[in-house]
């Protein structure tokens, strides 16, 4: 595959692209699990098919949309579904949840109505479902390279406030913390690397790349920092690993990520298990 990588553009971009996800969507991950709020990866997800199947279909009827890559209405159509959730959050202050599974069925509803107008599945719609190895062009990877520096810019120069906010709310705000403005920030964050992952990883399994890497590096850090540089090793692993079977066994790319993440996060689960043993042993 080394050979090919040198060889194809298709397959260049898709490896960069899938390194720098690899590190953004656990990077974001880890900040979402310990807030308990990964299932709002699942809902902007299916805001995102909503978008990109609206553009696969008035690319079909408009030639104003004909030539506009649909990454780009998915990606609208996330941030969009991200400011209704912190908007509900809002409304619903005691049972904030709940903005989660309406988003996502608003989504999931959207989305099907516009693949029936667009009479049904089509290949490119596909290629976003489970994600591709050859989907991934020039310009999804300059828009993934600027996201990726975006996410790890502001995760930088915002690290204290992501931290205080995740871990104690209420001593964040007591300290003068502008909570609003910061969940505003990290949730269109999560929106935009959710809508620049499908391309790899694929609508329907994006999620899991931005929650089974951080729940292995759970098991195995014992501070948070160390969680988020060990999800994303983990992260990075399983997409190169998912990748590279992808290419040799002719397989959408988003299912053999998966399916090493889990493989990871059971071998985590593992060693920390015989760790625990081989302590108590000794002590």
């Amino acid at each position: 595959m080394i050979t090919a990588i040198f060889e194809y553009e298709f397959l260049r971009n898709t490896f960069i692209t899938g390194l720098l996800i690899g590190i953004i969507a656990p990077l974001l991950g880890t900040f979402l699990v310990v807030r308990r709020l990964s299932l709002i990866a699942d809902a902007l997800s299916h805001v995102t098919l909503a978008g990109i199947a609206a553009s696969l279909f008035l690319s079909k009827k408009t030639l104003l949309f004909s030539g506009l890559n649909p990454l780009f209405m998915g990606m609208g159509f996330s941030v969009f579904g991200s400011i209704l959730i912190e908007r509900l959050r809002t409304v619903y202050s005691h049972y904030q949840e709940l903005a989660i599974p309406i988003i996502l069925s608003g989504g999931i509803g959207v989305g099907v109505i516009f693949i029936s107008l667009a009479d049904g599945f089509n290949t490119e719609l596909l290629n976003y479902l489970f994600g591709s190895v050859s989907a991934v062009t020039r310009t999804d990877l300059w828009v993934i390279a600027a996201i990726s520096v975006v996410v790890i810019v502001v995760v930088f120069l915002l690290y204290k406030e992501l931290f205080l906010l995740s871990f104690d709310e209420e001593h964040a705000k007591a300290a003068g913390i502008p909570s609003k403005f910061i969940h505003f920030v990290f949730i269109i964050m999560i929106a935009l690397v959710i809508a620049a992952s499908i391309r790899i990883v694929g609508i329907l399994l994006v999620s899991a790349l931005m929650s089974l890497p951080v729940a292995a590096g759970m098991r195995v850090a014992n501070g948070f920092k160390k969680t988020i540089f060990i999800s994303i090793l983990f992260g990075e692993t399983a997409v190169v690993g998912g990748l590279v079977s992808a290419y040799y066994l002719d397989l959408a790319p988003g299912g053999t990520i998966v399916i090493i993440s889990i493989l990871i996060l059971l071998g985590a689960i593992i060693y920390k298990r015989i760790y625990h043993q081989i302590q108590l042993k000794f002590h």
